[in-house]
């Protein structure tokens, strides 16, 4: 990201809060609160079916030492990641909270990549330093290989009996000694920490010294550098995220709190960075749309920052609507104001036409939403959702779609094959949240279970058959009479009709009847699914003067395809899906063991280049062993796995499987 010397970042910040799940971001973010003054606050969470998690972006404004910030403390499981992209995107800094914990290392490792495709300055916040068993440094060195910038070290932990009792701050060369919930006491850096503390003094000034010439001559001539240079070049490569700044503490018990928050008060960028990042030009009134909420009694609220200019109660965003009503969050506690200066985090009530991602202008500013594109997740996981009372259905609708609104990573598709409503997402909890957010926000009772499978049937040898249809009841009778030759054609050629009939025994008026009966017969087969791949030709039949008609002839179409199709040797037909499953390495042998135990065939695997230490693993698996693959994937990729696919063709399904199918069908259809 492009800086400017000597450029002063002091307006409202909003710093994102990210890290794998369980690394302590809400202790962190709750720690700030109580350091800053402000009053600590229970992060949303579904309840029962997400034990408690994080399942979206809270915000939460304080202020240090005069400077407003606002803090987004964003999901960790992979589930709800999508959530944090449009935060991310409009925050001016990020801080990564992890700890040593190398089982979570492919998430860290996914997370640092958005972050750095995004072009996000960041902070590493090393939690619960005094539970690590490891050193920092060999933390880091672990750590190095999924950062595409230097991790800089700034403190090393102050040990005494082997426990962690305190920091030594390399830039200020000072120990500091925790007090729990409290300031550190400053103190002199002990006798036996002293060769410890230079030499990783002299490594942060060297990897400093990469982006700064004169730093660099004076650490070759041996020279102490003064400490002004030292934090102008500790800020000025923070914001152009050439080097990820790490830091050390416990958010549980405050510590390394207050060094983070002069942190990101000093060195981390503002909204005038971010402006230039996002290729906004700051003229006008510029707010940008990070999250958007259906509340029970207030209606849409979409959290935005004001990019730029200033925004009051009632200012008009054009096509997206006025605002009503303007407010300052702390967690589910909001707070009306009224007015928005540049840099601000705030609640922006009832713009209807605003969607998350939008960039909006006011006033002067005003013209169509400019949207910043993110990736979309594929849904890796569906259920079939009902009312559990069908007069709720118009209801449930719209509630889904607001459900949408808020988390683009659900998906909501009408499957016509089995005429259910899949209602898709990125995993089990990210389903189960979905419900409980109908249930519990909107009252509405649903049944939600593992879809049905879109199997097909087929012919595998030809007949011939004849269906008659006559029926004499006063008057015009009906007569319709086809000769139908059904015969099987090569998987995926779906369905070709034609007619070789001769002398006009069936008049051609009538042909197009006859294929409609044909196609309405396909769509229940003898073994209960719907037919493809196979080729009818009208050979003959004959017809009635008077009673012949359109109906007629579609009946008896249909009456030689259900008598004929049973005497074709009918086979199921299960859908083979192409999966390709993105997986770190280390768990690429237990990947391809689920999907063999899946009735999978396994094409092959490679290396990603874009992701060091993951492969991409690609198979033929049937749709019916699918179900709940993300679940047994993430189990064995420490929560990071996720997969793409697609139809790739019908296969033939013979045996004891397909007996079961057809047991559950005839179930069903009784």
């Amino acid at each position: 990201m492009e800086t400017h010397p000597g450029e002063r970042f002091t307006g409202p910040k909003c710093i994102a809060i990210v890290g794998p799940l369980e690394s302590g971001k809400s202790t962190l973010l709750n720690a700030i609160l109580m350091r800053t003054g402000a009053q600590p606050f229970t992060p949303p969470t579904s309840g029962p079916a997400t034990h408690s998690m994080t399942t979206e972006a809270c915000f939460a404004t304080t202020s240090f030492m005069g400077e407003s910030m606002t803090f987004v403390d964003c999901p960790g499981s992979v589930e709800f990641a999508h959530e944090a992209g449009p935060v991310i995107a409009a925050a001016d800094v990020a801080v990564i909270v992890a700890d040593a914990d190398d089982k979570k290392l492919p998430q860290l490792q996914l997370l640092m990549r958005q972050l750095e495709e995004l072009g996000i300055p960041r902070i590493l916040f090393l939690n619960k330093i005094d539970k690590s068993t490891a050193g920092v440094r060999e933390t880091l060195q672990i750590f190095q290989p999924i950062s595409s910038t230097p991790l800089l070290l700034r403190q090393i932990p102050l040990r005494k009996d082997g426990i962690v009792v305190g920091s030594i701050d390399l830039a200020l060369e000072r120990a500091y000694i925790y007090q729990e919930h409290a300031p550190s006491e400053i103190a002199p850096i002990p006798d036996e920490e002293k060769a410890r503390e230079v030499a990783a003094r002299f490594s942060m000034l060297e990897t400093l010294a990469d982006q700064d010439d004169a730093l660099l001559e004076q650490l070759l001539q041996e020279i102490e550098p003064p400490r002004d240079a030292i934090f102008n070049d500790l800020a000025s490569d923070l914001r152009a995220g050439t080097v990820t700044p790490v830091l050390i503490g416990n958010a549980e018990k405050g510590h390394g709190v207050l060094r983070l928050l002069k942190t990101l008060r000093h060195d981390a960028p503002d909204v005038t960075a971010t402006r230039r990042r996002l290729g906004v030009d700051g003229n006008g009134t510029l707010v940008q749309v990070m999250k958007t909420v259906h509340t029970s009694h207030g209606g849409k609220v979409s959290i935005a920052r004001v990019l730029s200019g200033h925004i009051s109660d009632g200012a008009d965003f054009g096509a997206a609507g006025r605002i009503s009503g303007i407010y300052r969050m702390n967690g589910k506690e909001q707070a009306k104001i009224s007015s928005a200066d540049e840099g601000e985090t705030v609640a922006l009530g009832k713009i209807e036409g605003a969607r998350t991602g939008d960039v909006l202008g006011a006033g002067k500013a005003v013209s169509a939403p400019r949207r910043i594109e993110l990736k979309r997740p594929e849904p890796v996981f569906s259920m079939a959702v009902r009312p559990a009372d069908r007069k709720d259905e118009a209801k449930l609708s719209a509630c889904l779609q607001k459900l949408i609104e808020e988390d683009p990573s659900l998906a909501l598709v009408q499957r016509k094959e089995t005429g259910e409503t899949l209602l898709s997402g990125q995993g089990e909890m990210h389903l189960r949240h979905a419900k409980e957010q109908l249930e519990r926000r909107y009252q509405i009772v649903v049944d939600m279970r593992m879809p049905a499978v879109p199997y097909l049937e087929t012919i595998r040898r030809e007949v011939t058959q004849r269906g008659r249809h006559k029926k004499q009841s006063g008057g015009h009778g009906q007569f319709g009479d086809v000769v139908l030759e059904i015969a099987p054609l090569p998987r995926g050629s779906g369905f070709v009709f034609t007619e070789s009939i001769t002398g006009g025994v069936v008049p051609k008026q009538y042909i197009p009847s006859v294929e409609a009966g044909v196609r309405e017969a396909m769509q229940r087969g003898p073994l209960g699914f719907p037919v493809v791949d196979i080729r009818v030709n009208l050979a003959d039949g004959s017809y009635h003067s008077v009673d012949s008609s359109d109906m007629a002839f579609q009946m008896a179409a249909k009456l030689a395809m259900r008598e004929g199709l049973p005497l074709a040797s009918p086979v199921l037909l299960e859908p083979i899906l192409k999966v390709s499953i993105d997986t770190p390495s280390d768990a690429t042998a237990k990947v391809t063991a689920i999907l063999s135990q899946r009735r999978g065939q396994i094409l092959g695997f490679e290396t990603r280049t874009d992701l060091p230490g993951w492969d991409v693993v690609e198979a033929l698996v049937p749709e019916a062993e699918m179900g709940n693959l993300i679940i047994e994937l993430r189990s064995a990729t420490a929560g990071a796995g996720t997969y793409r696919a697609e139809l790739n063709h019908m296969a033939e399904l013979t045996g004891r499987l397909a007996d079961d199918v057809l047991a559950a069908q005839g179930r069903s259809a009784a």
